[in-house]
């Protein structure tokens, strides 16, 4: 997707301790950034404001990295997150991870798809997503000129 597609972006510096013997960032780093971006993304939506007290509780179904190139140690890099579908119980939703470059081109690293599905704790199986959900993330995610919400099912 295009950077402007995306009406969350959130940039932080990465650490030697998330290097390996290679000198790049290790490849499981990946989806700790883009819980880094999910975490602060949600943050920044206010997503739980809305649920009045009720739980919302996710598990993640599937995580898919497409790696297009090496992140070093102490770069800057940017991550950007959006939702790009929901369904019944569940919510698809993207990551893009970038190297902040300094004529702001761009540079893309990785991708992370991510599906999260709403589930009752008690029992660890999905529930109904609350209907108010789809409206909220559409809201945010519209701040960035981008296209309406896909319906899927699941």
């Amino acid at each position: 997707m295009a950077r402007s597609d995306f009406a969350f972006h959130y940039r932080f510096r990465v650490r030697w301790s998330e290097t390996d013997a290679q000198g790049v960032v290790f490849n499981a780093r990946y989806l700790d950034y883009a819980d880094v971006a999910m975490t602060e993304y949600w943050r920044a939506v206010k997503f739980r404001e809305y649920a009045d007290g009720a739980p919302l509780e996710f598990h993640v179904k599937k995580a898919t990295v497409t790696w297009f190139a090496p992140i070093k140690p102490d770069e800057l890099i940017e991550v950007m997150a959006r939702t790009i579908a929901t369904g019944r119980t569940s919510m698809s939703q993207l990551v893009e991870i970038h190297g902040v470059t300094e004529d702001g081109s761009d540079d893309l690293r990785a991708t992370v798809d991510l599906v999260s599905v709403h589930v009752d704790l008690d029992v660890h199986r999905p529930i109904p997503l609350p209907d108010w959900v789809k409206d909220v993330f559409v809201s945010f995610d519209s701040q960035a000129g981008s296209a309406p919400l896909e319906l899927i099912e699941g």
